[in-house]
Formats: C-alpha cells, sequence, structure tokens
C-alpha cells in the first residue's frame, strides 16, 4: 500500500523554494479572483445542473469562476497548464495547475457555508504550492516547498490522541459507495466510524476539510471519491502543518500513483493514532481493488 511522507515540511533547494513561494502567491491570488463574485451570487436564486448524476451540481457560476482563474493564472505564470473541473485541460506548459473553482458546490448552491477554491500546481508529478480558500469567512489556506500557512500566519496541525475523543469529517457513505460497496457493507463501515469516534460530521468540501484538519479543528477527514482538483492543494497544506496523508488507490489508479491523483485518502492531525479509520478505510480500498481486478 502506498504511503505519504513522514509528516513536517518538504526539504527542498532554495532556488525550489524560492520558486514555490512564487507560485504560491500566484494561487492565492487566482483563489482571491473570485471571491468578489462567488460572494455576490452566494445566498441568491441560482439554477443548477447537474453532470454524472443528481448528487453531482455544477452552476453558472463554477464555469465563471474557473474562467478567470485560467485568465489570472496564464497572465502571471504564462508557462502553465490548467486542468480545472469544469473545463478541462487548457495549454500545455511546463507548470500544471488543478484548479477547483467551487468545491462543495452543492453546499455553495444551497447557501450552505462550506465551500472553497482549491488551486494547486504541480511539476514533475510533485505538488510545489497550492492555495484552499474560503470566501465567507475569509480563510486563506496555502503552502509552499517549506510552510503552510492561514492568512500569513504560521499552521500547525494538532490532534487528539485517541479516536474515541477525536472528530472525523466523512462524506462516506454517498449513493454512489452503496453501489461499488454494497449498502450493507457501506453502512456497517459508516456504523463503526460513528460508533467509534466521539463526533463525526460530513459537511461536504474534501479540500475545505482537509484545510480544518491541517488548522487543528478536525482530527481527521477520510473520502473515497475525490479528484486531483479537490485535493492538490490540500495535501501539501497539511503535510507541511505537520499531518499525514494516506492516499487510497480504490483500484482506479496506479499503485505508485501520486497521492493526489488518488481517489480515496485518510488525513489526520499531528498525533493521530486511529486504528478504526485505517481498518475501514483501507477495507474500503481493498475491496475496491479485489473488484477491480475481477
Amino acid at each position: 500500500m502506498q504511503q505519504s511522507p513522514p509528516p513536517g515540511p518538504i526539504i527542498a533547494d532554495r532556488h525550489a523554494v524560492a520558486l514555490s513561494q512564487r507560485l504560491a502567491e500566484t494561487a492565492r491570488g487566482a483563489a482571491l479572483a473570485v471571491r468578489a463574485p462567488l460572494l455576490e451570487a452566494f445566498r441568491t436564486e441560482m439554477a443548477v445542473d447537474y453532470k454524472v448524476d443528481l448528487h453531482d451540481i455544477v452552476t453558472v457560476h463554477d464555469r465563471r469562476a474557473e474562467a478567470i482563474i485560467r485568465a489570472y493564472i496564464f497572465e502571471h505564470e504564462p508557462n502553465s497548464s490548467v486542468m480545472g473541473e469544469e473545463g478541462g485541460q487548457t495549454g500545455d506548459g511546463e507548470f500544471h495547475w488543478y484548479v477547483d473553482p467551487i468545491d462543495g458546490t452543492a453546499n455553495f448552491a444551497r447557501g450552505i457555508a462550506f465551500w472553497c477554491v482549491s488551486v494547486a500546481v504541480v511539476r514533475d508529478g510533485a505538488v510545489l504550492a497550492g492555495a484552499v480558500y474560503d470566501p465567507v469567512a475569509d480563510l486563506m489556506f496555502s503552502a509552499d516547498l517549506e510552510n503552510a500557512e492561514l492568512n500569513g500566519k504560521a499552521l500547525a496541525s494538532r490532534a487528539a490522541g485517541d479516536e474515541k475523543r477525536a472528530t472525523l469529517i466523512t462524506g462516506y457513505p454517498v449513493a454512489r459507495d452503496f453501489r461499488l460497496d454494497g449498502r450493507e457493507a457501506a453502512l456497517a463501515n459508516f456504523g463503526a466510524l460513528t460508533e467509534t469516534f466521539s463526533t463525526l460530521r460530513r459537511p461536504g468540501s474534501a479540500a475545505l476539510s482537509i484545510a480544518h484538519v491541517a488548522a487543528g479543528w478536525a482530527d481527521a477527514a477520510a473520502g473515497f471519491g475525490v479528484n486531483a482538483w479537490d485535493v492538490a492543494a490540500a495535501t501539501l497544506i497539511l503535510k507541511n502543518a505537520g499531518g499525514r496523508y494516506e492516499p487510497l488507490t480504490l483500484g482506479k489508479v496506479a499503485v505508485d500513483a501520486a497521492d493526489f491523483m488518488c481517489p480515496g485518502y485518510i488525513a489526520t492531525g499531528r498525533g493521530a493514532d486511529y486504528p478504526t479509520l485505517e481498518r475501514v478505510a483501507r477495507s474500503i480500498s481493498a475491496s475496491r481493488i479485489a473488484k477491480a481486478g475481477q
């Protein structure tokens, strides 16, 4: 099973750090560029469309915000390509950007204040910098190769040592998980987590959930259906804040895939030791890997 590096900032040479700091500034600027239009639209009446199914919502505001972010990135970093959730890939430059203009669109569309903008940049398969921005609370989580910050101040993850006293954020299970794991098995998994953890929450944004773990506001998060644009920025933020990120392939990607490319994850704060979460999450991944091999 693929494991993430030990907690702590990634060690890099000074040139690489300086480059990542510049890119982090671009990521923050791109996220801030859509603050005003998204806040203006939030909690107004809006039409929604559906992508894969009725659980996968998109709005015109997602598409407009992504266009603004793309333009900002190409203006400030012309040697780029941008992979966005809504518009696919544009450009063929050295720096590969992963953009989710609204992570938590269902919340955004219904007026629930748990959604964010996620922007990350990757080169040679490694995340160099990223930003996760919560416009409603005006919280800017960001990271370069050396640091993780919240609104410009150093970010340090912390977690309850015992899972029985911990808060877990997870969206599992959703209807897709019933189809993939079986309804009985999925509910049994959810029951084990509910009975073990002190508190379990389902707020609805992977990027913002992981950022909350990085900040020490939640102890752990887990997901089983994320995309690179959801988590690329958050993985670096969490690791540099001292947390741990374990990717899960779920039988969808190669075992040596970069962690942000994996569709499943366990994210824990510094000091966490959660055997039930690890057992349940790894068993879900193992089951789906086995099914994928049939």
